[in-house]
């Protein structure tokens, strides 16, 4: 389905100290995937896909710099018609769409507000 949230990335600047308040306040399952990357399962999942309503699961990644903000991911049909529709509306692409191993592709845009979210397209 098409323009619904599915994932979500927290930037970090210690990755322990993350890993850990989120495990603790929540619950989340918060484990390593290479890169200073780490998953984070918010729920009940299987392979990563979230089997209970209301769930959406993410990552926590090493922060790039000062003002970094949250990310949300948009599910999309087409990567490269929604990456040309969202110029069209004013967005200013920053990662032009990357292939993310078997999972699908991804792209981040900078928003009309300044937000950076990021596109995903499954294969």
């Amino acid at each position: 389905m098409s323009g619904r949230v599915v994932h979500f990335e927290l930037p970090y600047v210690d990755g322990e100290r993350a890993r850990s308040f989120y495990a603790e306040a929540f619950g989340w399952e918060v484990t390593e995937a290479g890169r200073g990357y780490m998953h984070a399962v918010t729920g009940p999942s299987e392979d990563f896909e979230p089997t209970g309503p209301g769930y959406v699961n993410g990552g926590l990644l090493r922060s790039e710099g000062p003002g970094q903000g949250p990310i949300i991911v948009i599910e999309v049909d087409d990567l490269e018609a929604s990456l040309a529709k969202v110029v069209d509306l004013g967005a200013t692409v920053i990662l032009p769409a990357t292939k993310a191993g078997d999972s699908g592709s991804a792209a981040y845009i900078k928003d009309v507000e300044g937000n950076i979210v990021s596109l995903w397209q499954r294969p």
